[in-house]
């Protein structure tokens, strides 16, 4: 979009509107948003230019500047939540109206949500057939970073960022968090080219494996906050792939996962808050219940879980293989609905992702799209066998197991809310259900689903 604005060879007024919707934010994102305008506002100041920051109603906001310094149009890079259509849809009516060119540019993912059909013009329910559809398509290189733009001769006032005070909610937790995150486009190019350089050959091998340490892009923070984009990723693995790097084509198709994830949101946008599969709504959950307390603070007594869970608590993410296990035993070990998970994802989480942790947690708990069965109850036990059979994982993260605990696994602690009283020389918790007592409880509940006897024991991971 700046691209395109650039283009005009009009002089540019960046702004960054913080509305409704930015202001209910989790702790972590809202953290990390902040520290992304910081970093933002940097880079314009290079370049001569200024970040203007308002806060409110962005209608308002737009009419207000535009009668402020004159200027013609408003440009932006388009959103694809409910919420974020139906504003940018008004937004846009409305200056359009006034006579004002207002335009939204794609940007945020490879291919339009409505730009990728089946063969009766449908939306894609199953990935499998959307990966063969979109992987067909040939996508546009990706534009250069601009390194120029025109500035105004008057500048509009602006909002000081700090008195927003984004972070707050995240307290002692922000200090903790921060030496976890790489912020702005530079670092996030970097981190693309460290992995194609060093890990994209043994991506599909190495990705399952929390413990090893690089054997993922870690590109997610940087993609929800658009410090990179996805043909950029696309076209880096795209010439690994073409150079025979082994991994290439997997770390490729997670991509376009993510893909998939925006295509259901935009087809079908009751993903997001209610079941995705028909006779879904009735079913047997848990509300809210000290056991997800448990499981929020890292302390249900499953160590592969518990670890996985202080890991997002402290970096602001989660191993992709580490969400499966942990969302798993919520909804079928504890039968907790998977919303209480989104709930705590979206405010731990830095790398939050509307569209693809609603659609990951119903991938789990098997009521959303091309999901795993109910019967596949991810055994966190079996699970750290085959994954993490060395411990590292588990031991880098749970100070209580361990004879000398690493700072990763202290910095947990100084990270919590200090009227949790947790300590790291407690001793650890033992498990708040057994693993064949909640497999075989959450089998049940499946039977008592579909009116059949529990009698599937296959399945188990």
């Amino acid at each position: 979009m700046l691209a395109q604005a650039v283009a005009t060879g009009r002089p540019l007024i960046p702004v960054f509107v913080l509305d409704a919707q930015a202001e209910v934010l989790g702790a972590a994102a809202k953290w990390r948003l902040g520290l992304a305008l910081a970093h933002f506002s940097q880079v314009l100041a290079r370049l001569g230019q200024r970040l203007i920051l308002r806060r409110g109603d962005p209608l308002a906001i737009l009419q207000d500047l535009v009668a402020e310094t004159g200027a013609a149009g408003v440009m932006w890079q388009r959103m694809y939540d409910p919420q974020a259509v139906a504003r940018d849809t008004a937004v846009k009516a409305a200056l359009k109206a006034k006579g004002l060119v207002a335009e939204s540019f794609p940007g945020a993912l490879l291919i339009e949500p409505w730009e990728v059909a089946t063969g009766q013009g449908g939306f894609y329910k199953v990935y499998s057939p959307f990966w063969r559809a979109v992987s067909a398509r040939g996508f546009a290189a990706p534009v250069p970073s601009v390194t120029s733009m025109c500035t105004p001769d008057v500048w509009p006032a602006s909002d000081n960022l700090a008195d927003w005070q984004l972070g707050a909610a995240m307290r002692r937790g922000a200090a903790v968090c921060l030496p976890h995150q790489r912020v702005g486009e530079a670092k996030a190019l970097a981190r693309l080219d460290e992995f194609i350089e060093e890990s994209v050959e043994r991506y599909r091998a190495a990705r399952d494996f929390p413990g090893q340490i690089g054997a993922t892009s870690g590109l997610s923070e940087n993609l929800a906050w658009g410090e990179i984009g996805p043909r950029t990723i696309w076209a880096a693995g795209q010439r690994a792939l073409h150079e025979g790097a082994a991994g290439a084509e997997h770390f490729c198709k997670e991509l376009v996962w993510r893909e998939f994830a925006y295509h259901l949101m935009h087809h079908s946008p009751q993903i997001l808050t209610q079941s995705w599969r028909d006779g879904w709504e009735g079913f047997a959950w848990r509300g809210d219940n000290p056991d997800a307390e448990a499981w929020r603070r890292g302390m249900t007594g499953e160590p592969f879980v518990d670890a996985a869970m202080r890991e997002m608590y402290v970096t602001g993410r989660m191993h992709n293989r580490a969400r499966m296990v942990v969302a798993s035993y919520l909804t079928k070990h504890l039968l907790t609905d998977w919303r209480v998970g989104q709930a705590w994802f979206a405010e731990c989480l830095t790398d939050w992702d509307e569209a693809a942790n609603a659609m990951g947690w119903q991938w789990v708990a098997g009521s959303g799209p091309d999901a795993a069965p109910y019967f596949r109850v991810f055994n966190p036990a079996g699970q750290a066998e085959k994954f993490d059979s060395d411990a590292a994982y588990r031991r880098r993260w749970l100070a209580e197991i361990s004879p000398k605990p690493g700072p990763d696994a202290l910095s947990y602690f100084a990270a919590v809310p200090e009227r949790w009283q947790l300590r790291p020389r407690a001793a650890y918790p033992a498990p708040i259900v057994t693993l064949a007592e909640g497999r075989a409880r959450a089998l049940a509940a499946y039977a008592a689903r579909d009116g059949a006897e529990p009698t599937q024991t296959h399945g188990e991971e």
